[in-house]
Formats: structure tokens, sequence, C-alpha cells
């Protein structure tokens, strides 16, 4: 258990938490929310013990060990793959180096040989012989390959620095673990097997995350930071969004029959106060009205952003077709004669762990790329908007937000253009900032106002969610679902992937593809079912090879 008690940070002298009191408990997954800036992050930095707090302070029970995700990716360059992740038990790992260090020593003493012994009983204590095993286990499971295992942090890419990490809090069987989006910069079928990981998981685990679909799939409570405090929720994101739209809805209710009552007694001691016979009941109506207080009602810190995106132009019935594209980029083969055609009902999510296949597809049909082989062609009533998942080279300007985006405005008023960046949430003189010093998620923000703006009936969006806040997501998401026209995309969100896609493509890591006309609960069904079909034959095969 681990518990904040009076926790008050003050930075200057704005209180960004004011006596927060919360206790969390063995057996639950609690997902920390709040809008941006609200202090998810930072809470948990106070929990971790990395950041003390101004007064307050945090509790945790006497000899659990709490592990946190660490944000710092260069931090462990120097070791092995495999040794990060077991560094996430320290002290096992301080045990397994004294052993190897006494074990390689030429003049091993007897004071050697009881300290070797004293540590051999510590390590078989901490289950240390099945240390490497698990954590093994834990990194296939997230996507790393076995010939990974023992290669230097310093040679991986960063998403795999980021999957190391997260197999690294995850270690050891800790009893808090505390996740800052881990989700970030996973594939769905790593993110689908942190989800199975941390269901299972029995200890107490406090997340942060922007993607929906997760918290409601792991959480059994919600820790929603609003207004400065911490307020607990019981069930997963779905119920605290229910549950806390449904109190502010009987809160305004609740004032809307005390305002009434409050204008029938001002009435009645207007009318009455004057009339000596009816002086008493004025006098105690006054008494009445005294006692009614209105509940406070305070505006959430959170702020919906307004996206729509409404085409200028029906699409036709000839939108795309794609036949036989091949790239290979380094000597190595992303894509491997891909072939499909895009119908004008079609919302295609281009899934699976090869990330590069996806960007590279899309930046070849958005004009950005040439394919090595093949062709491409949009149909004449088709009209396209590209949101690049790297969009360093766009911000590195001197434009300010307003200025750039008139560019792509048909209609070149500032009044006007400014209409689309408010609502997106640069209010006022949010639009005189410059391009360069946007924040990530102001960026995806302006790019989206692009989109918007542009009013094409083709969208082709890669990975759009990353940096957004749950917020901002959730708009998207209502603005993909309402969309009238095509769109190819991909995401992790598997909630928008869900609620837009009515068609799936995955890649395979040859290049290779599969097609399928579904939602996508229906495929990974369908292929969690193949995946089961194809382990049963093999053990049939094995049998029958017996």
């Amino acid at each position: 258990m681990i518990s904040a008690n009076n926790v008050t940070l003050r930075i200057g002298k704005k209180a960004l938490f004011e006596d927060v009191n919360i206790k969390f408990t063995e057996g639950n997954c609690y997902g920390l929310i709040g809008a941006n800036g609200a202090g998810k992050s930072t809470f948990l930095k106070i929990l971790s013990g990395q950041l003390e707090p101004t007064s307050g302070d945090v509790v945790i029970t006497p000899g659990q060990r709490l592990s946190f995700l660490q944000q710092d990716h260069f931090k462990y360059d120097a070791f092995t793959v495999l040794d990060t992740v077991i560094m996430g038990n320290r002290r096992l790992y301080e045990i397994m180096k004294e052993k190897d260090a006494i074990y390689a020593k030429e003049d091993f003493s007897d004071e050697d040989g009881i300290r070797a012994s004293e540590l051999e009983a510590e390590f078989a204590d901490m289950d240390g012989w099945n240390a490497e095993s698990d954590a093994a286990t834990m990194l296939n499971g997230l996507g790393i390959p076995t010939e990974e295992h023992y290669t230097m942090m310093a040679d991986l890419q960063g998403a795999l620095k980021v999957k190391v990490l997260l197999a690294q809090a995850l270690f050891g069987n800790p009893d808090v673990l505390l996740l800052d989006e881990p989700t970030n910069h996973l594939d769905l079928d790593a993110i689908a097997w942190l989800e199975e990981f941390l269901i299972s998981f029995e200890n107490t685990v406090i997340v942060v995350s922007h993607d929906r679909y997760f918290l409601n799939k792991v959480c059994t409570n919600i820790a929603d930071i609003d207004y400065g405090k911490i307020q607990l929720y019981a069930g997963n994101y779905d119920f605290w969004y229910e549950s806390s739209q449904l109190l502010v809805k009987q809160m305004k209710e609740a004032n809307k029959k005390k305002e009434e009552k409050i204008k029938e007694l001002q009435e009645f001691i207007s009318r009455f106060s004057a009339n000596a016979s009816k002086s008493k009941q004025a006098t105690s109506r006054k008494k009445a009205l005294e006692k009614i207080e209105l509940e406070e009602i305070r505006p959430s810190s959170r702020k919906y952003p307004y996206i729509d995106f409404r085409p200028s132009r029906e699409i036709g019935n000839e939108v795309l077709t794609v036949d036989g594209i091949s790239k290979t980029i380094d000597g190595v083969k992303i894509l491997d004669n891909v072939s499909f055609i895009a119908g004008h009902d079609d919302k295609i999510a281009f899934v699976g762990g090869n990330e590069l296949a996806k960007t590279t597809l899309f930046k070849i049909l958005a004009g950005e790329m040439e394919p090595d082989s093949g062709t491409y062609k949009w149909g004449v009533t088709t009209s396209q908007s590209y949101f690049p998942k790297d969009n360093t080279e766009i911000f590195q300007n001197d434009y300010i937000i307003v200025d750039w985006l008139t560019q792509y405005s048909e209609i070149k008023d500032a009044t006007y253009v400014r209409g689309f960046l408010g609502r997106m949430l640069f209010a006022g003189e949010d639009g005189v900032k410059k391009m360069r010093v946007l924040s990530g998620g102001e960026k995806v923000r302006v790019l989206l106002s692009r989109m918007m703006i542009q009013a094409s009936n083709v969208l082709i969006l890669d990975e759009p969610t990353d940096h957004l806040d749950m917020e901002s997501i959730t708009a998207l998401n209502n603005g993909l679902i309402k969309f009238p026209g095509v769109i190819l995309f991909a995401s992790r969100d598997h909630q928008v992937v869900q609620t837009t896609a009515n068609r799936i493509i995955e890649f395979l890591p040859d290049g290779t593809f599969i097609d399928k006309v579904s939602t996508y609960d229906e495929y990974l069904e369908n292929d969690e079912m193949a995946r089961k079909r194809q382990v049963y034959s093999m053990s049939v095969n094995d049998e029958d090879d017996n």
C-alpha cells in the first residue's frame, strides 16, 4: 500500500496540489487522469520519491518495493538489454554482480566462501535462478526478440529502448508499480501484452495514460486530478466519465431547485415583509432563505477542442488504386508488392508491428516518396490531407501559427483562420506563437487545424494521437467517426481504431500484408482463433511424430 498524506506542492505562488489525501491499496490498478498540466506526472514523481512535496508526506508499507517506469532513455546505455531489465530489482542485480565478482577471484578465501554462501541464500529467496528467463519472457512479450537480449542499450532504437525500460519496471513483481504513459511508442500487440500483464498483476498499480481503451481494460479505480485535488472513483475510465458527468448534472439540477425556492422565498418576503399580519411568516422565510446554499460547481480544467473535418467536395466511386508497390530502404524490403483498392466508404486502419511499412506507404501515397516499383492512382474527385508521423521539419520555421495556416486556406482572412485555431484551443495571443516553439500537443493541434481548413475528402493520418491529451483524442475520435469521406490511418489507440475503421490492413514483418473487411475487435478475435488453430495443429503434428 502507498498513501499521500496532506500533500501540497507549490510552484512559485501557484499550488499544483493542496492537502491531497489518498490511499492506493493492494490488488487495485488506479488510472491517474487529468487535463494536460494538471500534474499527473508530477504526482507520480512525488509518490516515487523523485520529487519532494512542499508539505505532507508519502508513506509506503515497510518492506515493500516500489518500481517506476524510467523516462531517461540513455541512462542504461552502458548495459546490455537483459541486465537493464534485471536492474529493475536493484537488490537482486547487486547480488548477482557481487557473486560473479567473488567467484571470479583467483585467491578465493574462507571469508569469500562465507559471503558467497550468504549471497546464494538471499539469491534463492529472491527466485534469482529464474531472473534471466523471467526477463527474457517479458522482453519477448513486448516484441523484443531473443537475439537482441544481449545487445547494448546504446545500440537500440528509441522505440525498443522504451520497451526495455517498461520490462525493467515490471520485472521482479514489485509491490507498488508506477507507470507514466507506458503505452507510448508501443505497437498494438505490445499494448495487448501489457494489458494482460496488468490484469493479472496482484499488487498495486498507478498508471498515467491517454489511451481510454487501455484504462478501461486494466483499471479498477480512477484517480481524477482537477481543481488541485484528487478525487477517487471506483471503476474504469468509462464508469468515471459517466459518474462524474452524472454528479455535475445532479448538482446543477439541485441548484436549479434551490434557485427556484430562493426566488419563491424572496418574492414572499418582498410582498409581505411590511404586512403586520404576515411579518412572522416573512421572518421565518428570511431564516429559511439564509440556510439555502448553492453547490459550488467550478469549471473543470479540462478543455475539449472541436474537431470537424468537412470536405468541400463529395467523393466519387473511384478513390485509390494501389498496384504492386514495393520499396526497399537501406537494403531492407519495407513494402513487398502491395496492392489494394480503396472504395468511397472505406475507413482503413493499417496495423501491425511493422511501423516503417505503414509510414513508408503513407509517404508514397502523399507524394513525399517514390516507390521502387508499382503504381498508385487517386480518383479525379479526390483531394488528400496528410498528417505525418514525424513533423519536425514542418515546424522548423519562423512563421507565426496564423500566418502559416493561412497558406492552406482558400479564404486568406486572418479572422477566418483564427476561427479554426480557436476551435483547437489556440485562443487570443496563442495564435501569434511561433511555429518552432510549440509543444508536441500544440503541433498536433496545428496540423489537425490544417487538415480541417483544407477540407479534403481523403484523410491520411500516421499516428495522430501521439502527444495529445485524452480530451483532444476524444475530440479527434469523434471527428473521424463523423467524417463522410475516406480515411487511411495508423494509430496505437485501440478505441480510435475500433470505432473508426471498417477495414483492416495488417503489415507483416516481411513487408507483405493481410487485408480484411471488419472492425478491429473482430479482426483480433479471428486472428487469435487462427493462432490457436495453428498452435493446436502444431501440437497434433508433434504427437503424430511421436
